[in-house]
């Protein structure tokens, strides 16, 4: 654990990310940061100790705009570069990605899943899950329960490259790129492991279920 502050630099590349490329690539993003908290930690993953540091990540929700009509929620945080001496801008930041996913209206219970990932994608970054990696694209699972804590027929998540903002994103202390979800019904997760999550993925773009979230609606298959 540290509570070292944090180098000049780091803060630099973190102001610019949410400063810059954030409010170019999503506009408003909304009354500030959601960030997560030590309830969190305890209750949803059973960790008494976590490093402080993480407590500074969270989640923005970024209302609609002239070039979305979704709600978009977005981490800030995982391409921190912790661990670096020094900025390596031709490198990966922090974790490498951003965590991002879209819904059609403003919901509650997206913000609240988006925050449990990234505090997820922390706790196997470092190694509170044993040798399981952080998740990354093309990476699913199931969620055990409805994605909206309801009645949705959405009940596993699949994790792909954000369609709409798509390759690297540069800071000053290297690259990262947005890892989204999406929603999926048992049946499409089952499908998407026969034939291949990137044609799931096409297909669901077809039928408009891809990339913003509806979980209202019912399976393409």
């Amino acid at each position: 654990m540290s509570d070292t502050p944090a180098p000049s630099w780091l803060e630099a590349a973190w102001a610019q990310r949410e400063d810059q490329v954030y409010a170019a690539l999503f506009g408003n993003l909304g009354p500030g940061i959601y960030p997560l908290n030590m309830a969190l930690f305890e209750h949803t993953f059973g960790q008494t100790e976590i490093d402080p540091r993480w407590l500074t990540h969270g989640v923005f929700e970024s209302p609609p705009n002239t070039t979305r009509d979704s709600w978009l929620y977005v981490t800030s945080g995982l391409s921190n570069a912790w661990e670096d001496d020094q900025p390596e801008p031709d490198g990966w930041s922090g974790l490498g990605q951003e965590l991002l996913l879209e819904t059609r209206e403003q919901s509650p219970w997206a913000l609240r899943l988006l925050r449990n990932f990234c505090a997820y994608q922390l706790l196997l970054a470092a190694g509170r899950f044993g040798e399981q990696a952080p998740l990354g694209h093309w990476d699913r699972m199931r969620t055990q329960q409805p994605i909206d804590g309801a009645d949705s027929q959405l009940q596993a998540l699949l994790f792909i490259p954000a369609p709409g903002f798509a390759g690297a994103q540069q800071l000053l202390s290297g690259r990262f790129e947005f890892v989204q979800l999406l929603g999926l019904t048992l049946a499409e997760h089952a499908w998407g492991q026969a034939a291949g999550y990137e044609a799931l993925q096409e297909r669901l773009a077809q039928a408009a279920a891809s990339p913003v979230i509806d979980p209202g609606r019912a399976s393409v298959l």
